[in-house]
């Protein structure tokens, strides 16, 4: 079978490209077909030896044609979980650009791991896409100079850690969104207020909890460490962590439970104990998913407006593919979150009135 032609080119003609081909070869210590396979961007390469013979390509001047005629018509999507409604509205916005760009969407889970495995940066080097959107996760450097080599842009939204001052990354004002969540719980006149925060690893939650203690300390209210716990995310960290927070003797009047999902384990917490939300307890989620609408009593929530970063992120990546980003640094936007009230919030009980 022959080899297709290399995707790169040099300006000194056919047989000079073949003679340094083959010196490439010899100088990396591999064969020429290797080399072929580095430049057509297959997946069966080891990374170390696509790395040297990147690195080899670039010092002898070879550039790649034009990356648009040589895209797939894909839109790669990682996540670091696909389990719940939240992903459902990173996929329904994403899907909204693709459909209008005539692309389709591949979709990748990394098994709860904050980068992709170590063939996935092969895989996605292979399918040559228009980009790539990862959620929650980022690349380690070998991935990232794998993409930018074969002219792959990618964007990273709502970013676990500091995703670095060269990578584009849309996400939400989280912070902003702690505050105001904490805040209207003061305002209804709560003194001790609970928190169920998400995975200390992830930028996004400690940025919601650094806004619950800043609301707590702007009103003059103490931030208590023992009304702070620590979950994942999910339901059962909020039915768990909650049951431990209402079997208090001190027990909390009202609690910002992180996300949506925590706040239904809360409820079920609350409800496996005897209190009613809201009369003995008032919660507040983060996300506003749909099903917060929907529970009973309808779930006093942060809007994260999910879908609409997730069109954000896959445009950018597309205007960063056809080199529309207008600048050599990346573009950090955050989309602005929102108080959503509904019926889970209310005043706190009288002293001495009786729970449930």
């Amino acid at each position: 079978m022959t080899s297709p032609q290399p995707a790169e080119t040099r300006t000194r003609g056919r047989s000079s490209q073949t003679a340094t081909l083959a010196e490439i070869a010899r100088e990396a210590g591999v064969s020429a077909p290797t080399v072929s396979k580095v430049l057509n961007g297959r997946a069966d390469v080891a990374p170390a030896t696509r790395a040297r013979v990147e690195e080899l390509l670039r010092a002898h001047g070879y550039r790649r044609r034009r990356a648009e005629a040589t895209r797939s018509p894909l839109i790669d999507l990682v996540f670091h979980e696909l389990e719940s409604a939240w992903a459902m509205e990173v996929i329904r916005g994403v899907e909204n650009v693709a459909r209008d760009t005539g692309l389709s969407v591949v979709l990748s889970e990394s098994a709860g791991r904050l980068t992709p495995g170590r063939t996935w940066a092969d895989q996605v080097a292979a399918r040559r896409p228009h980009g790539v959107v990862l959620v929650l996760s980022g690349l380690d450097e070998s991935q990232r100079a794998l993409l930018t080599s074969r002219s792959i842009p990618f964007v990273v939204m709502d970013p676990a850690g500091d995703p670095g001052s060269d990578v584009p990354s849309i996400g939400a004002t989280n912070w902003q969104g702690g505050l105001a969540a904490t805040r209207h719980l003061v305002e209804l006149g709560h003194t001790r207020i609970g928190a169920i925060s998400g995975p200390t690893r992830m930028m996004c939650s400690r940025a919601r909890i650094d806004g619950y203690r800043a609301a707590l300390e702007t009103a003059g209210l103490p931030v208590d460490p023992a009304l702070i716990r620590t979950g994942d995310f999910h339901h059962e960290a909020g039915y768990r962590q909650g049951l431990e927070l209402l079997r208090r003797p001190d027990r909390p009047t009202a609690v910002f439970a992180g996300n949506d999902l925590q706040a239904l384990g809360l409820y079920e917490a609350a409800r496996e104990l005897g209190l009613r939300v809201p009369d003995d307890l008032s919660v507040v989620g983060f996300d506003d998913l749909p099903v917060a609408r929907w529970v009973g009593p309808p779930l006093t929530t942060v809007r994260q407006p999910l879908t609409e970063m997730a069109e954000a992120a896959a445009r950018l990546v597309l205007e960063l593919g056809r080199g529309e980003d207008g600048s050599a640094a990346a573009t950090r936007v955050e989309l602005a979150t929102s108080l959503v009230v509904r019926s889970s919030t209310g005043a706190p009980p009288a002293p001495g009135a009786p729970v449930g």
